[in-house]
């Protein structure tokens, strides 16, 4: 099975800009699709974005044109580039490979700890 661990997380002014990591450690994401999800004390947990097998992408509405996702050519890394951060993107950001496309939670197979990020107002 495969391993996931998030990186990249931070504290960021408004307007900054983050790039998460995504590794894989124990089989590649060659055969899994890649979810990103975040979870906002008190909140429940949300999609955010998907890096699927073949390059497709899909992102929530609220992070549309502001984040962007891909995987990397040895699939082992997928990225999370953030920018024009707001204070509400605030929340630990979490990994997922799954058989299918993670755009929910419940279709996470295998996640990461998580990683903190902060926007300050």
């Amino acid at each position: 099975q495969v391993r996931i661990k998030e990186s990249g997380g931070g504290l960021v002014q408004a307007g900054g800009s983050l790039r998460l990591s995504c590794s894989a450690s124990g089989r590649t994401f060659g055969t899994y699709h890649v979810g990103w999800f975040r979870q906002a004390p008190g909140k429940e947990r949300e999609f955010v974005a998907a890096a699927n097998i073949g390059g497709t992408t899909q992102y929530a509405d609220s992070v549309k044109g502001r984040f962007t996702t891909s995987r990397d050519n040895a699939e082992t890394t997928v990225w999370l580039q953030m920018n024009s951060l707001r204070p509400e993107d605030t929340a630990t950001y979490y990994c997922a490979a799954g058989y299918t496309p993670v755009v929910l939670p419940s279709l996470g197979d295998y996640w990461g700890q998580g990683t903190q990020v902060t926007v300050s107002s």
